[in-house]
């Protein structure tokens, strides 16, 4: 690895050698641990790092209400980010449980702001790696809410037991899959902490452990009201798909993302734990599952009551939110 970047520094030393970019390439190749197989590899990639990285200079420069970085998908192309972004599958959830009635009894007045976060109902920010296990992560997040509302413990739940367990309801592992199959899974066999069914970022056999907690049962929002969306996150923290495979989302950094041009065609599952309002902009806040190193700590403020949103919400966020329920949850 080192003859690599030391040949290729030295071929291009002339050109390059008090070059931003290229001089931040290397940092870049450096922090995030990148291995290239040979040079021609080396300046393909650069070559599209150069063009990352004045795409997010421009941004930076005009005036938006978010910020872009660079990040670990930097010397990815669009397409190749696409890919890497995919993995929620819109599948026909598997109805072995009914769905419950979302019960607006315990709902107060809204207020401006909410952060489950805050509120201790939310573990630290995960990183399903080269995986299409997000819908595992959505699932834990939110079946760890309702847990820690339950129980008055925040306990970090197993993705990789949803991972390799959860086929028979219709998910596909790696593959992909849907919070609802999920939730059909843990009301049936329960689910296990992280810690005793650790994540490896790869489709394996399911095996034994220790169950934390099962659930009741789990509420599908109606799709594309704000209210109700609104009114489920104040009960607890809400799984939901969104599309995330455009470059606003490669590279998103800081602020609200109001882009009309996000995209409603939903390949990716998150978390929202909350909104407010930042700046004037109203936001939902979305825990996301590729580590504390992407976003804002690893989490996005995705625009809401966006002027001339579709109905779907920025990115798709209000088409298909989800909650797993327990019974004696104490609102």
């Amino acid at each position: 690895m080192k003859l690599i970047l030391l040949s290729a520094f030295v071929a291009l030393s002339d050109s390059f050698y008090l070059n931003e970019t290229f001089s931040t390439f290397l940092q870049f190749n450096e922090y995030h641990n990148k291995k290239y197989k040979d040079d021609d590899h080396f300046h393909q990639r650069y070559g599209i790092f150069e063009e990352n990285f004045n795409k997010i200079k421009k941004h930076n420069s005009e005036n938006h209400s978010w910020k872009m970085e660079l990040n670990s998908f930097a010397d990815l192309t669009s397409s190749e980010f696409k890919t890497t972004a995919k993995c929620y599958e819109n599948l026909i959830p598997n109805l072995t449980i009914p769905h419950l009635k979302f019960n607006y009894e315990h709902i107060k007045d809204i207020s401006t702001e909410w952060d489950w976060v805050e509120k201790g109902a939310v573990t630290g920010v995960k990183d399903q790696k080269q995986c299409g296990s997000c819908w595992s992560f959505s699932t834990t997040g939110s079946v760890e809410g309702a847990y820690f509302l339950s129980s008055g413990k925040l306990i970090s739940l197993s993705e990789q037991q949803l991972v390799d367990c959860s086929s028979s309801l219709g998910n596909q592992g790696c593959n992909g899959g849907l919070m609802d199959n999920a939730f059909s899974y843990i009301k049936e066999n329960g689910i296990c902490k992280e810690s005793d069914y650790k994540y490896t970022a790869s489709d394996g056999n399911c095996k034994k452990c220790s169950i934390v907690t099962k659930i009741d049962g789990f509420v599908d929002v109606t799709p594309n009201r704000e209210e109700d969306l609104l009114n489920a996150i104040s009960l607890q923290p809400v799984s939901v798909a969104i599309e995330a495979d455009q470059s606003i989302f490669q590279f998103y950094s800081s602020g609200v993302m109001d882009s009309l041009s996000c995209g409603v065609n939903l390949d990716h599952a998150v978390l929202i734990v909350g909104w407010g309002e930042l700046d004037g902009n109203k936001y939902w806040k979305v825990k996301n599952s590729w580590g504390s190193s992407w976003g804002d700590n690893g989490y996005i403020l995705i625009g809401r009551s966006v002027e001339k949103q579709k109905e779907e919400g920025i990115c798709g966020i209000l088409s298909l939110p989800s909650y797993p329920v327990i019974s004696n949850i104490m609102y």
